[in-house]
């Protein structure tokens, strides 16, 4: 009776996993065909924009005068031990910018006139008997020219925010992180394009325009510090400042092969980014340098940031042969593109790399990383701001079937993507609370304990590298690759890797544990000087 029941508890124990095993094989299955129906939906996408922009791709001039290609903290170098002067130097900068904006579209509000008068005291200053060692450490970067977006708040300067509500609207003030890179002694020269209310992975309103990428005229140059980016990769400037909500300085760094920084939470000051009127808060934004150069990378954090523990860390020695070297090669994410060869490629070179000279490199997967996008667009609820409200300027509330109507009789003032964010809020369930806050709990408790204090991860920037005008309409999930590290709040680098077969900018990103951006930095250097880093656009 025993042999019985035992055999028989054996028989239906082998049949419950033959059919677990069944149903493993089958979800397998049904994974691989989604990936590779979306894998061709892609193709068709590029195809059919393929042939619509084949024959208009421009890139931009070259680049004549070698002051343009300098790092920041170079130029400061020879600025104040009198090897150039700053006018020169100021006026390399906004010749290149006029040079290039009549195909970027990238400048939307100057002040080149006033930065020539700056740049003049600069030498002036610099002609009576100062202490040069002094000046280094109270003006860092005295004489450098350098852009932000227009929606950080720069007095005198446009601050519309992309919108028709605020069109010719004026800020009074700087932004409290405009404020302290101008008390370095740099020279704001310009404000530079971005989507409407920040809100979009291209650089396109209806107030400006929209910003073409600098290595092919067909391509996104991302958002919303799309133009700072494109027009640091010109060498219009030799960094610009951004901010990042959700992937808003590393998404355009990625696209314009530049290198972009999101430090960690509540790092740096946000009073005068978007609508903000407080310098911290409860945010997943962070604002954050855009350079060509890795070396800029430090002393452009310590100029951002205001707190004095956290500037202190950034000059923590690190030995990159020590680093513990964390990577994974997708979200996960079956609404996200396929991740393309060239960026496979990217991430594997650099993984190779890390194994000859590290000590530990280990392939891991987040839990929970598949659901980046829906993470990202519960935690925007928790932002406090009121997107129906600000779009009006904050004179009226509006509604997505409002827009739409005037859409249809041809007077709406927003962009399509306006409309789209207008959507989500008024006709899509929204997430749970609950699940989404588990489930991003879970997932920054295991990779702050995987990274420690010596650990960084390796995770990919995009699927695929800059894509044509619109097309991101088709695939918008694949944002989830960077809006995770904002749900997250861990600070992270793009990292530029030069270029791929089609001669656009491919790279990845960088990530540490809360207040380790010193390991980002020492990694991104340890890339450039291994791959090449920026390469010029032309």
């Amino acid at each position: 009776m025993c042999t019985s029941i035992t055999n028989h508890q054996v028989n239906r124990l082998e049949g419950e996993t033959m059919m677990e095993t069944s149903k493993k094989l089958l979800c397998s299955l049904l994974r691989c065909i989604v990936v590779q129906l979306h894998y061709i939906f892609d193709c068709v996408i590029d195809f059919v924009f393929g042939l619509y922009y084949n024959g208009k791709e421009e890139k931009v001039p070259p680049i004549k005068n070698p002051i343009l290609l300098e790092s920041a903290v170079t130029l400061a170098e020879r600025i104040r031990n009198k090897k150039v002067s700053c006018q020169v130097v100021v006026g390399a900068f906004i010749d290149r910018c006029k040079e290039v904006n009549s195909l970027m579209n990238v400048i939307v509000d100057e002040r080149y006139e006033e930065a020539i008068r700056e740049a003049r005291k600069v030498d002036e200053l610099l002609a009576c008997d100062i202490d040069i060692d002094i000046l280094k450490i109270t003006k860092p970067l005295l004489g450098v020219p350098f852009t932000t977006k227009e929606s950080n708040e720069a007095k005198g300067l446009l601050h519309s925010m992309g919108m028709i509500a605020r069109k010719g609207h004026r800020s009074t003030q700087d932004a409290t992180v405009i404020a302290n890179v101008k008390d370095s002694g740099a020279i704001l020269i310009a404000k530079t394009n971005i989507p409407e209310m920040n809100l979009w992975v291209e650089s396109r309103n209806m107030v400006y325009g929209q910003t073409n990428n600098p290595y092919n005229s067909t391509r996104t140059v991302g958002g919303s510090s799309g133009g700072d980016a494109a027009v640091t990769a010109a060498c219009g400037v030799p960094f610009a400042v951004g901010s990042d909500i959700g992937g808003s300085i590393r998404m355009p760094a990625f696209f314009n092969g530049v290198f972009g920084f999101k430090p960690s939470e509540g790092a740096t000051p946000l009073k005068g980014i978007g609508l903000r009127t407080v310098d911290f808060g409860n945010s997943m934004a962070e604002t954050g340098p855009i350079c060509k150069r890795a070396d800029d990378l430090l002393p452009l954090l310590k100029i951002m940031m205001m707190d004095k523990d956290l500037k202190e860390k950034l000059d923590t020695p690190v030995d990159v042969k020590k680093l513990r070297v964390f990577y994974q090669e997708g979200s996960g994410d079956l609404r996200a593109s396929k991740i393309n060869p060239d960026m496979r490629a990217a991430l594997t070179k650099v993984i190779h790399h890390f194994e000859s000279v590290s000590e530990s490199v280990q392939k891991v997967k987040l839990p929970g990383s598949e659901f980046s996008f829906r993470l990202w667009r519960y935690w925007m609820t928790q932002e406090g701001s009121d997107f129906k409200y600000d779009i009006m300027n904050r004179q009226s509330r509006t509604s997505a079937s409002a827009e739409l109507i005037k859409l249809l009789t041809n007077k709406c003032e927003m962009t399509f993507a306006a409309i789209l964010k207008l959507l989500d809020e008024d006709l899509f369930p929204k997430e749970n609370s609950e699940w989404a806050e588990k489930i991003t709990a879970e997932m920054k408790e295991y990779l702050v304990k995987k990274l420690g204090d010596n650990g960084v991860l390796v995770y990919p920037s995009s699927p695929f590298p800059a894509s044509y005008h619109y097309s991101y309409f088709f695939r918008p999930y694949n944002f989830g690759y960077w809006c995770l590290f904002n749900v997250l709040r861990l600070p992270t680098c793009q990292v530029p890797l030069g270029l791929d077969s089609e001669g656009l900018p491919i790279g990845v990103q960088i990530v540490a544990a809360p207040h380790q951006d010193h390991l980002c930095i020492a990694v991104a250097k340890e890339l450039e000087k291994t791959f090449g880093g920026w390469v010029p656009p032309s």
